[in-house]
Order: structure tokens, then C-alpha cells, then sequence
């Protein structure tokens, strides 16, 4: 690799990276924002409610996270593939598969609601809030459904710029309007809720507004015949498949942990909360690189380009080792700050600043699981994708097992690094296959 391809290799990157890192730090904000304006009210059982209910809507809905990152593997494809036509199939089927799939979770709303709660062992008060919550943000559940889908289009296209846009609006909406429900008309929990329905709506339609223009200009027809292909459906069920199970092991793991926070304490359950919300700007904020790798990953796979296959995933880790060790110091200096954004509730700052630094060694421990995320979900090799999870749970799982009953909370945000540690090494172990696999030496499952 000459030093001039490199240097393009890392524009490109970092082109795709910047927009893509302002659009993802703008979902945890609608998360913080909701912490925020709840932190501020008398009691963290306010917060807590947000968190159990925010962490539902993380299951309900980030379970069907794949399609976002299904769509994003094969739109990307396509797009490398220079295949107008095939680029138009995967926008049809991930919308119609959102849409049917809300639909869905608002028909089966009680039964959900019936069956999860109690899995929650919180406090009255806190279960009462979060109850409240979902029974109001379930109505936003085939707006974000469809949403993923054309975000991922969009992503796959090598787009930012207009998923960028969606995200503004959805977040920009949110914060008006938690400051109004919530402060002015004193809503509460409901208004935080109604606020995110709302903009879950708005972005969905902008979203919707620039896939018309988007594809108004690109070549290409609706080819019916090619969007029903029976070998296309079923790798859009394999790879989906795959993606879901991945999806719910991690959300399994997240639940766990906001579970077992929980279970010690309201101000406990708040802390958390606030600390995890750092975590998912991290999270957020890396993953900029990592849908970048994705997306110009994918091309290469679809051009069965190995050396710019490669290019790509040099020029990726070096951008996001230097933006890990940017974060780290940013929450270092600035970390016990940053909590007090969230709130003046003096046991909840206390709590939090106890366990701050793992969020200070977090960015080491979980950066190489998202960067390799990127790069099999662009190559669409979610086997290997979703046995690395479920090895991972289990590594979780056995962690809280012995550490949360030594080291109580440590212990519990012990076992969660322990975790994004198994998530890289298991995806690591996979990866020589799937760099071979790009030139087609040897193909993989789910392709």
C-alpha cells in the first residue's frame, strides 16, 4: 500500500466518518436530553423511570436494529456492484419490513408490556414512571422502524449528509419539546415520552422525503420482479436473522445491567443511567468510523476489492485509536462535569462520581468490538457476527455471576468491560476468514 493510497484511503474515511459521528452523538443526546430534564425534578426516582423505560425501547426496537445495519451492508454492496436496480430493491424491502414489524409491536403492546415489567426489579415509584413512558413512546414504534431502514439506505449510499439531517431533526424536535412538556406544561415522564414520539415522527418523515429525492435522480426502475428475487429474500432473512440474535445478546446484556443496577438502589439506578449515557456517546461516537469502515467495507466487498479492503480497515483503526485516546482524556478532565449536567440530586452525582473511571478506561476496552461490528456487518458475514455475541453473553453472564456479589457495582461495571473485551477478541478470531472471503478465496455463511 503506497503512502498516496493511504492518505486517500483516510480522507475518504474521515469524510464519511465526521457527519456520520455528529449523526450518531445525536441519538444518545435524545437519551441525555431526557436524563437530563428528569435529573432535574425532585427524587432520581424520575431518572430511573426514563432508564427502565428507555431500556425497554432499546429491546423493543434496537432488536430490529438490522434494519439499519442489514440495509447499510447491502445498499453498500450494491452501490460498489454499480446495480441501480438492485440499489432500489434494498430500500423497498427494509421499509415494508419496518412498517409490518411496528405495526406489529403496537398491536402487541399489552402482552410486551404484560411480559417485561416484571423481569425489572425496581422500586414502585420507578416502575410506575416507566410504565408511563412506554405506554405513551409505543405509538412511535413504525416511524422508528422505518426510519432505521432509511437511514441505512441512505448510510450505504454513502450519504451522511442526509441521515445527518434526519437525526438533527429528530433530536432538535426532542429537546423543544422536553423543555416544554416537561418544564413548561410539568408533563413529567409522559411529556418526555410524548416528546420523542413527536420527533421520532418528524424524522421519519424527512427521512422519507430524501430517499423521493434521492431516488428521483439515480438511475434504474422499479424492478418488482427483482425486489420479490427468492435468493435475495432469503439472504435478507439469513443476515436479518443473524443481526436479530446478535442484537438481542447485547441488549440482553445492557438490560442485565441496567437490571441489576436496579436491584441495589434508586441513586444507584440513576448513577448508572448517567454513566451509561456516556457510554453510548462514546459508542456513538466511535461507531463514526466503524459505519464508515462499513460502508466504504462493503463497496470493496461488492467490487471485490481486497486491497482497498484492506486500505480501509488500516486507515479506520488508526482514526479511531486516536479518537479513543481523545475521549478517554475528555472524560479524565472533564468527566465529573459532564455528570452534572444530568443532575443536582447530590447522592446521584455522589454515586456517579464513584464509578467514573470506568468510563475514563471504557473507550480502550470497546473500540476494536466496533470497529470490527463495522466491518462484518458491510460484508454482510453475520454468522460469525452473531456467534461472537453469544459467546460474549456468556463470558457476561458468568462475569456478574462471580463479580457483582464480590465487588457490587465495580463488579457489575467489571464484567460490562469484560464484555466488550470477548466482543472484540471473538470477532478478531474470525476476521483473517473474512478479509480472504473478499476476493472470493472462501465464502462465508449468510452471504
Amino acid at each position: 500500500m503506497s503512502k498516496s493510497e493511504a492518505s486517500e484511503t483516510s480522507r475518504k474515511v474521515w469524510a464519511l466518518a465526521w457527519p456520520i459521528i455528529l449523526t450518531n452523538l445525536s441519538s444518545p443526546l435524545l437519551g441525555a436530553v431526557d436524563t437530563a430534564v428528569m435529573g432535574h425534578l425532585p427524587g432520581p426516582a424520575y431518572i430511573g423511570g426514563v432508564a427502565v423505560g428507555a431500556i425497554i425501547f432499546t429491546f423493543l426496537f434496537w432488536g430490529f436494529g438490522f434494519l439499519r445495519m442489514g440495509t447499510t451492508g447491502f445498499s453498500a454492496q450494491a452501490y460498489g456492484a454499480d446495480d441501480p436496480i438492485e440499489v432500489r430493491a434494498t430500500l423497498i424491502r427494509p421499509l415494508a419490513l419496518g412498517a409490518v414489524l411496528g405495526a406489529l409491536l403496537i398491536l402487541l403492546q399489552a402482552p410486551i408490556s404484560a411480559f417485561v415489567f416484571p423481569l425489572i426489579d425496581a422500586s414502585e415509584d420507578v416502575t410506575s414512571y416507566a410504565q408511563a413512558y412506554y405506554d405513551i413512546r409505543i405509538w412511535s414504534a413504525p416511524a422508528t422502524l422505518i426510519q432505521y431502514g432509511v437511514i441505512g439506505w441512505l448510510l450505504g449510499l454513502q450519504r451522511p449528509w442526509a441521515a445527518m439531517a434526519t437525526q438533527i431533526l429528530v433530536n432538535s424536535v426532542n429537546i423543544i419539546l422536553d423543555l416544554v412538556f416537561v418544564l413548561e406544561f410539568g408533563w413529567g415522564v409522559e411529556g418526555v415520552a410524548a416528546a420523542t414520539l413527536l420527533a421520532e415522527v418528524a424524522g421519519t418523515l424527512l427521512g422519507l422525503a430524501i430517499v423521493y429525492r434521492t431516488v428521483s435522480r439515480m438511475g434504474g426502475t422499479w424492478d418488482w420482479p427483482q425486489i420479490c428475487r427468492r435468493d435475495r429474500l432469503i439472504s435478507l432473512f439469513r443476515v436479518n436473522r443473524d443481526i436479530f440474535i446478535r442484537n438481542l445478546c447485547l441488549i440482553a446484556a445492557t438490560s442485565s445491567f441496567t437490571a441489576q443496577g436496579a436491584a441495589m438502589s434508586d441513586a444507584l439506578l440513576a448513577a448508572n443511567a448517567i454513566l451509561i449515557n456516556l457510554q453510548h456517546f462514546l459508542s456513538h461516537g466511535l461507531d463514526g468510523f466503524a459505519h464508515a469502515a462499513e460502508i466504504l467495507g462493503g463497496g470493496a466487498v461488492g467490487a471485490k476489492d481486497r486491497s482497498a479492503f484492506r486500505r480501509i480497515v488500516v486507515s479506520s483503526t488508526y482514526l479511531t485509536l486516536a479518537s479513543t485516546l481523545a475521549i478517554s482524556i475528555a472524560y479524565a478532565v472533564f468527566g465529573t462535569e459532564i455528570i452534572a449536567l444530568f443532575t443536582n440530586i447530590d447522592e446521584v452525582l455522589d454515586a456517579a462520581a464513584i464509578y467514573l473511571p470506568w468510563m475514563i478506561v471504557s473507550p480502550f476496552l470497546s473500540a476494536p468490538s466496533f470497529l470490527l461490528d463495522g466491518l462484518f456487518i458491510g460484508a454482510t458475514r453475520t454468522v460469525a457476527m452473531r456467534n461472537a455475541m453469544i459467546a460474549s453473553l456468556l463470558v457476561f453472564g458468568l462475569a456478574c455471576y462471580f463479580l457483582v456479589p464480590l465487588l457490587g457495582n465495580h463488579g457489575l461495571w467489571l464484567s460490562l468491560m469484560i464484555f466488550m473485551v470477548a466482543r472484540a477478541v471473538t470477532l478478531g478470531v474470525a476476521y483473517p476468514a473474512l478479509e480472504r472471503s473478499v476476493s472470493g478465496q472462501e465464502r462465508l455463511p449468510a452471504q
